[in-house]
């Protein structure tokens, strides 16, 4: 059955936790882009021994807004300081609901006067679209949609090109394609560089926990560029990443990429579930996982638990704020990283050869996550005090890891604690789910990030307080 908008389909299935754990969309899958160039192992080492190419091409929405009243929309959507944000800069955009809550997020990049693109997944550049056409702003709008995940043989074109060059090598690399030493950009700051005789835009970034470029230009000379850095990086052991490893990389560095969306409840966000078509990610996404709840906003998020409070400023008016005052000076549950066990982690593995009912559900490798978003309980003395959000292995530091929250007095790394792996009565109606039974698996709470190099040498605050 088709529906018209979010709001006729939350009305039809009445309960929006239902719909999100039996939905039928599958995994979130990183379209086009090669699942391996040589093997996801090696990929990981890239990004922590030399230097990796990622390809970002097609995974998110470009959302481009323009306009003299652009900058005051962002301002009024973002919990984030505006005062010093200026051409050439870019920050991180974390937009909330009325009541608090995360609604998604991604990169603002300031790219001239009135011009701006935010590049991230849909939740986000969603409400930014639905505000950019309803709130009276003088500004236009261009949404460049995510690739399709399942293309069919169809011919695939976005906007842009976008690639990174990340790891310890990566300024060598830069430096060979553009012919020299190249400005210093600082963090989160944008110049250009030479590639391939092109002028290329660049953003200093540090994704795998070492200094790199984000780049970006015209779709149709993507393959050029992509050559002309392939090239460069073969004296600097330069790895090419496929889609089976790239998003495992957020395991190390402790970036929460897919939280549930604040959308579903609320009498002020009924026009914007109205103006939400029933073909929208946030009317199809999947959840998956053990914690079980009747009430959705039991899976909400806020800036807090997902490490963005640092950078929420009260200095604006924006969506939320009221909310988050609220919030101000009370107990929050904090962003983690859990170590999972490793006998439990292959007791898990080793159940695939136990006959059928016997089975614990799959865990896949490099990443776990069946959904598109993932909440699986994690206790203590049989008392739920956090949740898992994203899962996954890491060659770099052979470990099953997750990125979470737990309450405040379980935060201290060191603290054991247990996750419930896998899902209820034998598991939800997802494509995604195979009938399993749970089962509980050891978990220690460890720093964010993880990766040690991720922790020493980031910009102070990325990924741990994302003070931007």
């Amino acid at each position: 059955m088709s529906f018209k908008n979010l709001e006729e389909k939350l009305q039809s299935v009445g309960d929006p936790v239902k719909m999100l754990r039996n939905s039928q969309i599958g995994a979130y899958v990183y379209p086009v882009v090669a699942p391996e160039f040589s093997n996801w192992r090696d990929e990981q080492r890239g990004w922590k021994e030399t230097c990796v190419l990622y390809d970002q091409t097609h995974h998110m929405v470009n959302l481009f807004v323009q306009g003299p009243d652009a900058l005051k929309l962002f301002s009024y959507l973002g919990t984030n300081s505006f005062k010093n944000f200026s051409v050439n800069k870019a920050k991180q955009l974390a937009p909330c609901s009325y009541d608090g809550y995360v609604i998604g997020d991604g990169i603002l990049f300031y790219l001239a006067e009135n011009d701006f693109v935010f590049v991230g997944r849909n939740p986000a550049a969603n409400w930014i679209h639905f505000h950019a056409q309803t709130g009276g702003y003088n500004v236009k709008t261009e949404y460049d949609d995510r690739s399709p995940s399942r293309p069919m043989g169809k011919p695939v074109f976005r906007k842009y090109y976008r690639y990174q060059i990340q790891g310890p090598n990566a300024e060598q690399v830069i430096q060979k394609l553009n012919g020299g030493p190249f400005a210093d950009i600082k963090f989160f700051n944008m110049d250009y560089i030479k590639i391939a005789g092109r002028k290329v835009r660049a953003l200093r970034h540090g994704m795998a926990g070492a200094p790199g470029l984000e780049v970006w230009g015209p779709y149709a000379e993507g393959e050029e560029i992509r050559a002309a850095i392939i090239e460069a990086g073969k004296d600097f052991g330069l790895v090419q990443v496929g889609a089976r490893a790239y998003a495992t990389n957020t395991l190390e560095s402790g970036w929460i990429p897919s939280p549930v969306p604040a959308v579903y409840t609320g009498d002020k966000m009924r026009a914007y579930r109205q103006w939400l078509p029933g073909t929208s990610y946030e009317a199809n996404a999947s959840l998956g996982g053990s914690f079980v709840s009747k009430n959705i906003e039991d899976y909400y998020t806020s800036p807090h638990e997902l490490g963005y409070a640092s950078f929420t400023k009260f200095d604006h008016d924006f969506i939320g704020k009221e909310a988050l005052q609220k919030m101000e000076g009370k107990v929050h549950r904090k962003k983690v990283t859990f170590a999972w066990n490793d006998q439990d982690v292959v007791k898990v593995l080793q159940s695939m050869f136990a006959p059928p009912g016997e089975n614990y559900k799959v865990i896949d490798l490099p990443l776990s996550n069946y959904a598109s978003s993932s909440f699986d309980a994690v206790m203590s003395g049989g008392k739920v005090v956090g949740a898992s959000m994203f899962s996954g292995y890491t060659f770099n530091e052979r470990k099953m890891l997750s990125l979470g929250f737990v309450e405040e007095q379980y935060a201290k790394p060191g603290t054991q604690l247990t996750l419930v792996w896998g899902e209820e009565n034998g598991g939800t109606k997802k494509t995604t789910v195979e009938r399993h039974k749970q089962t509980e698996l050891r978990v220690t709470v460890a720093p964010t990030p993880y990766a040690q190099q991720a922790r020493e040498t980031y910009h102070q605050g990325w990924r741990t307080a994302a003070g931007r």
